[in-house]
C-alpha cells in the first residue's frame, strides 16, 4: 500500500538523494519504490518513466546549484564574482555528486525553455560574463570555456585524481586567477572593414 504524502515533489527529492548516495546511475523507478515501500506503479503517477525523473532531478539540482551561485555572486563583480561563482559551483558539486551528474545530462530544449531555474542559469552566467565587455560569440565561448574547466577540476577532485603534493585548494585558486586573466584579455575577432 503507497505511503501516505507521496507527492512529485518527494519522489523528485528522495531521487535527488537517493543519488547523492548511491550514484545518478543507480537511480531507478524500482530503487526508488523500495525506498518509498511501494510497488514501481504506485511511482508513476507522479514521473512518465526513468527519464522523466531524471530530468526532473537535474531541473531539480540546476535551481539548487544557481541558487547557491546567485547567493555567492551576489553583490560582486569582475575577479571577485568569479571566484564567488567558481567557489559555489565546487562545493556544490563535491557536496552533492549525485545531485551535480544529474546537471550534467542533456535535457529537451523546451524544458529549458520552461525553467525559471535554468534561465536564471544563463542571466547571472551571461551577466557576470558581461561585466568583461564580452558579447556574442564571445560569450557563449567564455561559458564553455568556464564550464569545461569547473567541470574538469571537479570530476578530477572528486575522482582522486590530483596526486600530487600541491594543495588542491591552492590549484582551484590558481585556476581561478588565470580564468580572470584570459576573461579581461579574451581574443576578440578583428573588425570587419568599416565604410568611409
Amino acid at each position: 500500500m503507497p505511503r501516505a504524502g507521496l507527492t512529485t515533489d518527494r519522489v523528485v527529492a528522495a531521487a535527488a538523494d537517493l543519488a547523492d548516495e548511491t550514484g545518478f546511475e543507480s537511480v531507478t523507478v524500482s530503487a526508488l519504490a523500495r525506498h518509498f515501500g511501494v510497488k514501481d506503479a504506485s511511482l508513476y503517477t507522479h514521473v512518465k518513466n526513468l527519464q522523466d525523473l531524471r530530468v526532473r532531478v537535474a531541473l531539480l539540482a540546476g535551481g539548487e546549484l544557481i541558487d547557491e551561485i546567485a547567493a555567492a555572486v551576489a553583490g560582486r563583480a569582475g575577479r571577485e564574482a568569479l571566484a564567488a561563482f567558481a567557489g559555489a559551483y565546487r562545493a556544490y558539486a563535491l557536496r552533492h555528486p549525485g545531485r551535480y551528474a544529474a546537471t550534467r545530462i542533456r535535457v529537451d530544449q523546451s524544458l529549458v525553455a520552461d525553467s525559471p531555474a535554468l534561465r536564471r542559469t544563463a542571466e547571472i552566467t551571461y551577466g557576470m560574463l558581461r561585466a568583461y565587455g564580452l558579447t556574442e560569440p564571445d560569450l557563449t565561448d567564455a561559458v564553455r570555456l568556464l564550464r569545461s574547466t569547473f567541470h574538469g577540476y571537479c570530476a578530477l577532485e572528486a575522482a582522486g585524481g590530483f596526486g600530487a603534493p600541491r594543495d588542491v585548494q591552492s590549484s582551484w585558486d590558481k585556476a581561478v586567477d588565470a580564468l580572470h586573466v584570459a576573461l579581461e584579455n579574451w581574443p576578440r575577432e578583428p573588425e570587419g572593414p568599416r565604410g568611409h
